[in-house]
């Protein structure tokens, strides 16, 4: 039994073996056709019964409003009535249907504008806080969390909740053995709101943050101006797993079969030390392990080789710097040619970078100032892992087409489409699904159908893959425009 849907379709994917992929009961809803220009499809509905007609699952309960009080109606009701599908939701997504329309509207740099969500207020419940223990992350950081008796919440049971830190549970006057509200923050995590204060019995014990780290029994500190109770030990054991578990994640080295449970068993059996100890392990060494054969071994062993290829930013971000993550190791990747440059960086050189100041910059010095550090990258490359920033060449290329809204319709000659967007975007234009009067010019092929009738009708310039490959051979925007206009 799963505790939720997203548990269910997330570890089923995530799967080594694809035979116990295959035996999940997956299933998807289909909720929008990427290339929507190969098709004569005006409006958002059209597409999606396009999608239905070609046998794809879509979702039935989608309603195209006329105006903000049918969509606000529409929302009301599914707040509401939610629990009467045969799925989980938490929200919904409003768009708006003409296409035409959505390009006229465009995007900012992280959404478009002509869609927005919102989620449905979350689920409250009360429960009891049986206990409050505390662990230890990767910094060092000691955070409390309460045990909770187990309750209900926006799909699943919820048994624990963080306390974040000695202040917060101080401002909230929380208590073990207290009755608090719950909610799940974004129906993900769980969160105490309140206590419920007229229900003390007279049986509540304060909390009191450990004076010594439950990991490795030495002293915590709690630095002037900061809410966190760390360890300071360097050799804590809890921070050396719990950094590992950050080196081998998504954001980082992004290593598939390496879990927290195969992390821990790792180095329970004294298999690893550090991150560097994983690119020495061998075969033999793990085929034997619980939960571990011949083809998850081997399957490990290949993403570990896998991702000594992996890009310098995401090294940097598996290091664990404190303050330093994907963002800023991508600024550090983006500005120093390999490891040994950013190493070798000084605060001062480090200020001069975008969104870096005196924080951060002391933070990546200090940690590349100590051994033991260097030690680890030394047995880093020394087992192949990549130090080298894989800078995208586009970097080097003239915006020619910048800001130019182009659009492709029909085949070309030689040009896959995909390669022509991509010759495009690199140069700085945005390729869009329909023609408008904003168009720039039409990349046309044969069968180019109706896009071309509305070029002409509007007057929109039409190249072909010759004239094309022409316009690729300017060196400034300024060529390129007065070319397009004779």
């Amino acid at each position: 039994m799963f505790a939720n849907p997203r548990n269910l379709a997330a570890g089923s994917l995530r799967q080594l073996d694809s035979k116990l992929t295959a035996k999940r009961p997956l299933d998807i809803f289909a909720f929008n056709l990427e290339n929507i220009d190969d098709y004569n499809i005006k409006t958002h509905s059209e597409s999606l019964e396009f999608l239905k007609d070609q046998g794809f699952k879509i979702i039935e309960n989608y309603k195209v409003c006329n105006n903000i009080d049918e969509v606000i109606d529409h929302i009301d009701y599914w707040s509401e009535n939610r629990d009467k599908l045969g799925f989980e939701i938490d929200g919904m997504v409003i768009k708006v249907n003409d296409i035409e329309e959505r390009e006229a509207m465009g995007n900012t740099a992280k959404s478009p504008r002509w869609a927005t969500s919102y989620k449905f207020p979350a689920e409250k419940k009360t429960t009891k806080i049986l206990d409050i223990v505390v662990e230890v992350g990767r910094t060092g950081t000691i955070t409390p969390s309460a045990i909770l008796q187990p309750v209900r919440l926006a799909g699943t049971t919820v048994s624990r909740a963080t306390l974040h830190n000695e202040d917060y549970i101080k401002e909230k006057d929380i208590k073990i053995n207290d009755t608090v509200l719950v909610q799940k923050s974004g129906d993900v995590i769980p969160k105490v709101l309140e206590v419920i204060k007229e229900n003390r019995t007279g049986d509540e014990v304060d909390f009191v943050m450990p004076d010594k780290c439950p990991a490795c029994s030495e002293p915590t500190v709690r630095l002037d101006g900061e809410a966190a109770v760390k360890c300071i030990n360097m050799s804590c054991p809890a921070q050396i797993r719990r950094g590992i578990i950050h080196y081998v994640s998504r954001d980082a080295m992004n290593i598939d079969g390496l879990g927290e449970s195969i992390v821990t068993l790792l180095l329970n059996e004294n298999l690893i030390k550090d991150i560097a100890d994983l690119y020495y392990l061998k075969k033999e060494d793990i085929v034997n392990l619980e939960r571990m054969g011949e083809k998850s071994a081997e399957n490990l062993l290949k993403s570990l080789e896998a991702s000594k290829q992996n890009d310098l930013w995401r090294l940097v971000n598996g290091l664990g710097i404190r303050f330093i993550g994907a963002k800023a190791a991508k600024i550090l990747s983006d500005n120093y040619k390999n490891l040994d440059e950013i190493i070798d960086a000084k605060t001062e050189d480090l200020n001069d970078l975008e969104e870096f100041g005196d924080i951060m910059s002391n933070s990546v010095v200090e940690f590349f100032n100590e051994d033991k550090n260097l030690e680890v990258i030394d047995k880093l490359k020394e087992a192949g892992v990549n130090i080298e920033s894989l800078k995208d060449d586009s970097d080097d290329i003239v915006k020619i087409f910048d800001k130019m809204k182009i659009v492709l319709t029909g085949t070309l000659p030689t040009l896959k489409r995909n390669d022509a967007k991509e010759l495009i975007e690199k140069r700085g234009g945005k390729v869009t699904s329909s023609v408008s009067k904003s168009t720039k010019f039409v990349l046309a092929g044969e069968e180019a159908g109706s896009k071309l009738t509305k070029a002409e009708e509007l007057n929109v310039k039409v190249v072909d893959e010759d004239y094309f490959n022409k316009l690729l051979e300017m060196d400034t925007k300024e060529e390129v425009e007065e070319k397009l206009l004779k």
